[in-house]
């Protein structure tokens, strides 16, 4: 485990910090990688989190959200302290089985799931794997696959 101060800074509206070269270097290493998104837990003022390592605009940035640290916009500048490692731990998550059978009786939205980034289907899959009840989850397995099949809207979205 890493540990560090750093200044809570911003970037349109999403409070930050940079992540020490030093520690990114143990990160990486511990990844085995270094693109893409780098899952990531440890403590913020010794508060535990789980959060996700992005490289924005050529810096690699750990984004300090109202979960991590309250009421975190109000609080640039401010000095953290914070502890950090490499997460090993998979977040992927399953679809649904009602999901995976739609798209297999749908070829053309499957095609489509099939070709969306790997955030985008987590994205489908994450809101679905959060509703709570069976009928919740027909309906908008229904407008999911609409909405692969360029129908209708789905989770904001106009467009796959």
């Amino acid at each position: 485990m890493q540990k560090f101060q750093a200044k809570v800074e911003i970037i349109g509206i999403n409070p930050f910090v940079f992540v020490p070269e030093k520690v990114l270097f143990k990160i990486f290493k511990q990844a085995g990688r270094e693109k893409g998104f780098i899952p990531i837990r440890g403590t913020v003022n010794d508060k535990p989190y789980k959060q996700t390592l992005v490289r924005y605009r050529g810096e690699w940035r750990f984004y300090i959200n109202t979960i991590i640290l309250k009421h975190s916009p109000k609080r640039i500048g401010e000095i953290i302290n914070i502890s950090i490692e490499f997460d090993p731990i998979s977040r992927a998550l399953d679809p649904p089985a009602s999901f995976v059978k739609a798209l297999k009786e749908n070829k053309e939205a499957k095609n489509v799931f099939d070709a969306l980034s790997a955030s985008r289907k987590m994205e489908i899959t994450r809101y679905l794997v959060k509703l709570k009840t069976k009928e919740s989850l027909e309906k908008n397995i229904n407008k999911s696959i609409n909405f692969l099949t360029g129908k209708e809207k789905f989770i904001g979205r106009d467009k796959p």
